[in-house]
C-alpha cells in the first residue's frame, strides 16, 4: 500500500475522516492541515487500515478498544482543561516526599507495602487516590 493510499480503510473509517475534516475546516483550519489531522485521529483510535494485507503488524481488538478509551478519556480532559502534564513538573533541589512528588514507580512501591489491589493496572493518578 503506497504511502498515503486509504484504500485498506473500511468505509466507515474514511467517513469518519471525512467528518472529522470537516469539523476541522468549520474551524478555520487549512484543508490539507484537516486532513491530516483526520486522519492521524482515525489511526490513534483504531490502529490504522484494517482490511487484509500490508505489513501484517497490528494489535489486538483488546488492545486497539483500551487505546481508543484511553484516548478518548485524554481527548474529554483536554477539552475540560485538564492536561496530563500540568503540575507535573518537580521542583528542583526538594527532597519532599509527599505523595504527589513521587514517580508511579516509586507510588507503585508504596502501594505494594500497602498490599492495594489491582495496583499493577491503576495510573499514577489512580495511585494517588489508592494511597491518599
Amino acid at each position: 500500500m503506497p504511502r498515503g493510499d486509504k484504500s485498506k480503510y473500511t468505509d466507515k473509517k474514511q467517513r469518519k475522516a471525512e467528518h472529522i475534516e470537516e469539523s476541522y475546516e468549520k474551524r478555520g483550519v487549512s484543508e490539507k492541515e484537516a486532513e491530516a489531522r483526520a486522519w492521524a485521529t482515525v489511526n490513534k483510535q483504531s490502529g490504522g487500515g484494517e482490511r487484509k494485507g500490508g505489513s501484517g503488524k497490528g494489535k489486538s481488538e483488546t488492545a486497539k478498544s483500551a487505546d481508543r478509551k484511553d484516548s478518548a478519556h485524554r481527548a474529554a480532559d483536554a477539552r475540560k482543561g485538564k492536561s496530563p502534564n500540568k503540575g507535573s513538573a518537580r521542583s528542583s533541589g526538594s527532597s519532599s516526599t509527599s505523595l504527589a512528588d513521587m514517580t508511579r514507580d516509586q507510588l507503585m512501591e508504596k502501594a505494594r507495602e500497602r498490599d492495594i489491589r489491582g495496583r499493577s493496572k491503576m495510573r499514577k493518578d489512580e495511585l494517588l487516590k489508592a494511597l491518599s
